[in-house]
């Protein structure tokens, strides 16, 4: 009776989910409710969480509960931690989750609601989801060894030092793009630069009250965080509409990309505990939060989607969208980037996580489900930049080379792509959201912000609240991106040492103030580099750098996905290394057609090399005009390295592929013995898992419980608590231990 009621339930939700995806997917020429996207998302998940996962750790990966992991082995406290499997889940979700599954798919909305959608439900459940998860099992079955570590036992040497450098150039353009970000959210806006910049010194008060005036008083911390937000909007407020004060926190884009890298350097040689941690800690609950309240708000509102299915690229100038140049196929699965398959979370699966799994059973739901999770934040992204009119959505986002720079050039320009809008349709947004303007605000977070704002006024506070509630979504986006940043640059520091201390020994010194500071003026100057050039791009940045990010980032994946294959053939399951195969070959040719395209396609506004031939023909023509040549001769320069560091992230994983086939097929042939790497096994007792199977569900404790768990977690807290050190070098030293390890990444794209 009991099997015939699932039964029953898991038809259900099929049927369910493939009515969701066929009205999706035949609706034309009238709007869809949103409700249908949340619907077969969630439907999808379910059924890859409870079949398709479960299948893969049953056949594929044969989990072991008796099998004990590194956190039951090497229990310390301090790096090895055995944590409950709910708030492993939370804290797993939280590192993983950073802003390009809110960005991404923002910017490939572009292309219609249906090939982004379909490809953040179907790429995340047959490739990242399972990425994830058997990087994560990888991970915890060798110790909770880094990516670089096992592709170096598992593949080779070589492939594991070309790892390293493939991520730190990825790292590189990785924090380039979200500065640019938050450049062209901030810029011209004095409101979003105060409320931000107001989180700086609220956030070292924080950090100063824990250490030394009321230590480890995390909830304490938490209260006053709260207000401190609240208080960082309404100088914002306050700021934008000062006579005085307002004109003087109106930043260019220039000015602000400058502050942007000064930042970024003066985050990664602070200490961890007076302006990273507490900040970081802040912003983590502010990420589950608005979240949850953006999902509530799409439930309860049920807006339509305005954007069309498929926009049609001939309707637009040159016959190519504006936003991300290119065809469909690749750049809009370059574009959705880690909203379905991200390489930059198997340094996190490879990272703290698998130090933290108590059983192997929990490696499915932690690994597969949050990925799940992401997913469906890249889904709501979708849906809050689709129910915005097109017409609007093309006139924030459409760069000034393209449309002009006035209401009237750009309202005339969009109206001619087929998607109407007026001049006074976009001051009237302009005026709504408490903004001079909304031109040219290229990245995906404004547009985003607009979105949210649209669906949380609806719930609270009307077309009154909306100001209010776009800069909150504003601060929201821009702090989730800094916080980033800040990890990034601080990883970045260790890899130039880690890397730079094999020619030079004094440079991997990690313990001289010197050799950090040297390290962390390398890597902030080289992403600054990029963040300016992008800024000074006539085509608004985004549209070199972020096709350059989403094919660094699905790269890394690649070699993730190599490791996973290259396992899996070792140990003697050829026919289950499909489920990682697959996926590794659909990205390739995703990444490296879109990565050749990026370097020689002949449209300047695609080719890097050709936009390069372009502008130097301009400048040999005397077409530009004398007070642009030397700008534009940086552009030339900047779009032939962009063209060489695409073609160096292309070289190194061709390499790792190559290296992968070849040990693959000696180990397949049987010319190499079949030798995996892993760690010996420690057994545990069976009565420690039966006593486990058998507790009642109201035993695993309450809901508050595991919430106050996962806070504690979060904030540093129980691992301080763990560490049985004085207070006031507890919490510096599990901080020191969160955030100073390049090989254990706290935070991802």
């Amino acid at each position: 009776m009991k099997s015939l009621g699932r039964l029953a339930l898991w038809t259900l939700v099929s049927v369910v989910g493939a009515t969701a995806y066929a009205v999706i997917a035949s609706r034309r020429g009238e709007p869809l409710n949103a409700a249908w996207l949340i619907v077969a998302a969630v439907c999808t998940y379910a059924i890859g969480i409870r079949f398709y996962s479960k299948w893969i750790a049953a056949k594929a990966l044969v989990l072991d509960d008796l099998r004990a992991p590194p956190a039951e082995v090497h229990d310390d406290g301090r790096d090895f931690v055995k944590t409950n499997k709910y708030v492993l889940f939370g804290h797993h979700f939280a590192s993983i989750s950073g802003p390009g599954p809110l960005v991404g798919p923002v910017l490939a909305a572009q292309f219609g609601y249906l090939p982004g959608t379909l490809w953040i439900l179907i790429g995340a459940l047959l490739g990242g989801a399972v990425q994830d998860f058997v990087i994560l099992f990888a991970s915890v079955r060798r110790d909770g060894k880094s990516l670089a570590e096992m592709v170096r036992e598992e593949v080779g040497s070589f492939a594991g030092t070309i790892a390293m450098v493939a991520v730190l150039g990825i790292l590189i353009i990785l924090v380039a793009n979200l500065g640019l970000v938050v450049d062209n959210a901030l810029a011209e806006s004095p409101w979003g630069v105060v409320t931000t910049a107001m989180t700086m010194p609220f956030a070292m008060i924080m950090g100063l009250y824990v250490r030394y005036l009321r230590v480890g008083k995390v909830l304490e911390m938490t209260a006053i965080g709260v207000v401190f937000l609240a208080l960082s909007l309404l100088s914002g407020f306050a700021v934008n509409h000062h006579p005085t004060l307002g004109p003087i926190f109106t930043f260019s884009k220039e000015r602000l990309a400058l502050c942007l890298v000064v930042y970024g350097f003066t985050a990664s040689v602070l200490p961890v505990w007076l302006l990273l941690a507490p900040r970081d800690y802040l912003v983590t609950f502010l990420k589950i939060g608005v979240v949850l309240l953006l999902a509530v708000g799409i439930v309860v509102v049920l807006p339509p989607l305005k954007m069309p299915w498929l926009t049609n690229p001939g309707s637009f100038t040159g016959g190519m969208r504006p936003v991300v140049a290119g065809s469909l196929f690749p750049f809009c699965f370059i574009t959705i980037a880690c909203g379905a398959i991200s390489g930059f979370h198997s340094l996190v699966s490879s990272g703290t996580t698998p130090k933290m799994i108590t059983r192997e059973r929990t490696i499915r739901h932690v690994g597969y489900g949050a990925m799940c999770l992401e997913s469906f934040v890249a889904i709501m992204a979708m849906i809050a930049a689709c129910v915005l009119d097109p017409g609007v959505y093309f006139a924030v986002n459409a760069p000034a080379g393209l449309v002009g720079t006035t209401v009237g050039s750009v309202a005339q320009a969009v109206s001619g792509w087929g998607f109407p809008v007026s001049a006074g349709q976009i001051s009237d947004l302009a005026s709504a959201i408490g903004e001079k303007t909304v031109l040219a605000r290229t990245g995906g977070a404004p547009t985003l912000a607009i979105g949210m704002a649209s669906i949380f006024r609806a719930i609270v506070g009307g077309d009154a609240a909306m100001k209010l509630w776009y800069h909150f979504a504003l601060m929201f986006e821009a702090l989730f991106i800094l916080t980033t940043v800040d990890v990034a640059t601080r990883i970045g520091r260790f890899l130039i040492q880690e890397l730079g201390g094999r020619v030079w020994p004094g440079l991997g010194d990690t313990k001289s103030y010197a050799a950090n500071t040297g390290a962390s003026l390398l890597f902030a100057g080289a992403w600054g580099y990029f963040l300016y050039a992008g800024v000074k791009d006539p085509l608004g940045g985004v549209n070199s750098l972020w096709p350059l990010f989403g094919i660094a980032n699905q790269l890394l994946a690649c070699v993730a996905l190599c490791l996973a294959t290259t396992i899996l053939i070792k140990a003697g399951k050829p026919r289950m290394s499909l489920v990682v195969l697959g996926p590794l070959i659909c990205l390739v040719a995703v990444t490296f057609s879109a990565g050749i395209e990026k370097i020689v396609h002949p449209n300047p506004r695609i080719g890097f090399l050709a936009m390069a031939s372009k502008l130097t023909a301009d400048l040999a023509a005397g077409a530009i005009p004398a007070a642009k040549v030397n700008a534009t001769q940086a552009l030339v320069f900047n779009s032939r390295l962009d063209a060489l560091v695409a073609a160096l992230f292309l070289g190194l994983v061709v390499a790792i592929l190559v290296v992968s086939a070849r040990e693959c097929w000696l180990v397949l042939a049987g010319r190499k013995p079949s030798h995996l790497r892993e760690t010996p096994p420690v057994w545990l007792p069976k009565t420690v898992i039966e006593s486990e199977l058998r507790r009642p569900w109201w035993q695993l404790g309450s809901a508050v419980m595991i919430v106050g768990a996962l806070v504690r977690e979060l904030s540093g807290e129980a691992a301080a608590a763990r560490s049985q050190l004085p207070p006031d070098q507890a919490l510096a030293q599990t901080l020191g231990d969160r955030y100073d390890h390049p090989d254990r990444p706290d935070r991802c794209c």
